[in-house]
């Protein structure tokens, strides 16, 4: 940066709140110093290492020994965990019921803390201040901070220029490493004023009323109650073909998996966006894992393994989905990668994990978790075998057929399911094209595992402000209605009772 930059960013600096080194110190190692046995900023702990050695030379052995029987106990292995996988999903499908939710209409409202990270994304803060603005709630009662890196002068800028009011504070972080959005909402965390925090990305548009659904969610939803997730809708999705798988992928989590795992009480994989905290209880449990590339997903069990519970609330964050290939694998690299480091800490000490969480959160956390790992590794291959199996007329084994038919037509139905969740009928295309689209994440997944070993705390930056967008058509009246009707139906239980 030359002299007039140099002159430039001071003078930006001095408009701005500035971390200082100790804030800084403890947002960068706080949470490492704290939890050293989860935290993702050590990989793999020796005892992994040892016992991966171990297992790959039992298999080994067993292959030279018995080959005939070692692949047959591995085939049926895998095909009993898939079709448990297909039967998981397809259960998660089914429930076509909306999420349901209600508005508080509290005067007197806690302070609600918004943290929005944003870096290299000048074009889109002011779309998202005007976004914010719209929100339901009064703005004496809002602690909106923009968290900004220190060499980013003009996201700085365009933040600044936008923070007029008196509910919002740019926050400068030192440009240092981990380069990571956990790091600055650590940052963020340490100056909330608010009972409640929520989180949104510079892209986000959350629908008005989501901070009043959220209250009236912890309001109705007891003590250990310490987070709620709001869906992700993507208003993009008609820009390209990777935008409409990204949106389908989106609305099957959200709309139909996440409110099916809050139904039986199991912990949620939480999104990055559009959770809504108790501040209290998120210090408690040491903030976000900067060196975590998926921070969210992490959150989300460690929730679960101090015991805390999460649940979903209906009004939808609008969200831009990627359009280009290169785009869209950069950041499901980083997905990967991230989900990989989160696994790992959770298998540092598995007895220790089903001790926490209990061991049917523990079965679920590795069907739903680490079935999408390991799916994300094979498609390509299930894809290659397949097609040169259809091409050569080789017969598969009627039970991989079976298997790999099921599992394909239970996505197409989540897919087809979520049109009437989320009201997006682009789904009906991406549904058709779905198969074609799997074997992409095999290419992102091995990338993943390399990065792993060799940069494990990078963070690929996704671009934002690319595309246009749709504003989501709101389902409010529909789903207030419904949510009224179940509190009086239950009400009216309760009387009889």
């Amino acid at each position: 940066m030359g002299m007039d930059g140099a002159v430039r960013l001071d003078g930006l600096k001095e408009a701005a709140a500035t971390v200082d080194t100790a804030a800084l110190d403890d947002a960068r190692f706080g949470f490492h110093r704290a939890h050293p046995h989860r935290s993702a900023k050590r990989t793999i702990y020796y005892t992994q290492g040892l016992a991966f050695l171990a297992l790959s030379a039992a298999l080994i052995s067993a292959a030279v020994a018995a080959p005939a029987l070692t692949f047959n106990i591995a085939h049926y292995a895998a095909l009993i965990f898939f079709a448990c996988a297909i039967a998981w999903r397809l259960a998660a499908a089914s429930n076509l019921t909306p999420t349901l939710w209600r508005i508080s209409d509290r005067e007197d409202v806690p302070v609600y803390t918004i943290l929005c990270p944003v870096y290299r994304e000048a074009n889109v803060v002011p779309d998202l201040v005007a976004a914010l603005d719209r929100l339901d709630y009064p703005k004496s009662a809002l602690d909106l901070k923009i968290l900004v890196e220190g060499d980013d002068p003009d996201t700085i800028a365009a933040a600044l220029a936008v923070s007029a009011s008196s509910h919002i504070e740019v926050v400068i972080i030192p440009a240092c490493v981990p380069r990571t959005k956990p790091k600055a909402l650590n940052v963020g965390l340490a100056r909330a004023r608010g009972e409640f925090v929520v989180v949104y990305d510079a892209e986000d548009r959350p629908n008005e009323h989501q901070l009043r659904a959220a209250l009236a969610a912890f309001e109705d939803g007891g003590r250990r109650l310490a987070c709620v997730q709001a869906p992700l809708n993507i208003d993009n999705a008609n820009v390209s073909w990777i935008a409409e798988q990204f949106a389908a992928e989106y609305a099957i989590q959200f709309r139909e998996m996440l409110p099916f795992l809050s139904r039986l009480g199991l912990p949620l994989p939480l999104g990055g966006t559009s959770n809504h905290f108790r501040t209290n209880v998120l210090r408690e449990i040491g903030g976000w894992d900067p060196y975590n590339v998926t921070e969210d997903a992490d959150l989300g069990y460690r929730l679960a393994r101090y015991g805390w519970r999460a649940d979903v609330i209906g009004p939808p964050t609008d969200e831009e989905a990627p359009i280009t290939f290169g785009a869209w694998f950069k950041q499901r690299t980083r997905w990967i990668k991230g989900h990989l480091q989160t696994w790992l800490v959770l298998m540092r000490n598995p007895f220790r994990t089903v001790r926490e969480m209990g061991l049917g959160a523990f079965a679920s956390m590795q069907l739903v978790f680490g079935g999408g790992l390991l799916a994300s590794f094979v498609h390509g291959p299930l894809a290659f075998i397949v097609l040169t199996a259809m091409l050569s007329h080789y017969n598969l084994a009627p039970l991989d057929f079976i298997l790999t038919l099921t599992g394909y037509c239970v996505a197409v139905f989540a897919a087809l399911t979520a049109c009437a969740l989320s009201n997006n009928f682009t789904h009906i295309r991406a549904a058709l094209t779905m198969p074609l689209y799997w074997p992409l994440s095999t290419l992102a997944a091995y990338c993943a595992l390399w990065e792993l070993i060799v940069r494990p705390h990078h963070w690929s930056k996704t671009a934002h402000g690319v595309s246009p967008r749709e504003r989501s058509v709101s389902l409010m009246p529909l789903r207030r209605v419904q949510s009224v009707e179940s509190k009086l139906h239950i009400a009216s239980t309760s009387a009889s009772a």
